[in-house]
């Protein structure tokens, strides 16, 4: 989750069904559907604001350990809120997660970094990364889903928020 803006604020909302990771077009307007009338009740933003519903998409956000030990062997980029070691920001493959240390190879040799020093972490485009999602989005065919792969990462945003 995530808000944005200034004059026109947007509520920005990231998710994944658990039963198979996937996040629809049809998943999106359903999820925003429920939530709408729960926010206008709630008011969970002062003044207005757009509520944004979307799947993370292929280079998506890590923001669980289980994101991390999910994508082991995929390239990411982390940053840390403090430097560590005079660096703030790592780049490499993710090796191993034990615990809340996050393995990450590095050009320069291994890191062991806190997930809680983690201030943004996200995967990385490559050619393993999009071989990968097609390879689970024909998987995912073949078991007869007929919701699209969310490797584009499907949207929908709808107007929302009452002034408070």
């Amino acid at each position: 989750m995530r808000l944005s803006g200034n004059r026109r604020k947007r509520l920005q909302i990231m998710a994944e069904r658990i039963s198979d990771g996937q996040m629809g077009i049809d998943d999106c307007g359903r999820l925003s559907r429920a939530l709408s009338p729960v926010f206008d009740l709630e008011d969970p933003v002062q003044g207005e604001y757009d509520l944004e519903i979307s799947s993370p998409g292929i280079d998506r956000p890590l923001m669980r350990i289980e994101d991390f030990e999910r994508f082991i062997g995929f390239d990411a980029k982390l940053e840390t809120a403090a430097p560590i070691n005079n660096q703030r920001r790592w780049k490499g493959v993710i090796k191993a997660v034990d615990g809340d240390d996050i393995t990450l190879a590095t050009e320069h040799g291994e890191a062991r970094l806190k997930f809680s020093a983690l201030s943004d972490a996200r995967l990385v485009l490559t050619d393993k990364l999009i071989e990968e999602d097609l390879k689970r989005a024909k998987a995912a065919e073949a078991a007869g889903d007929a919701s699209p792969a969310s490797g584009g990462g499907a949207s929908e945003t709808s107007g929302g928020g009452q002034s408070g």
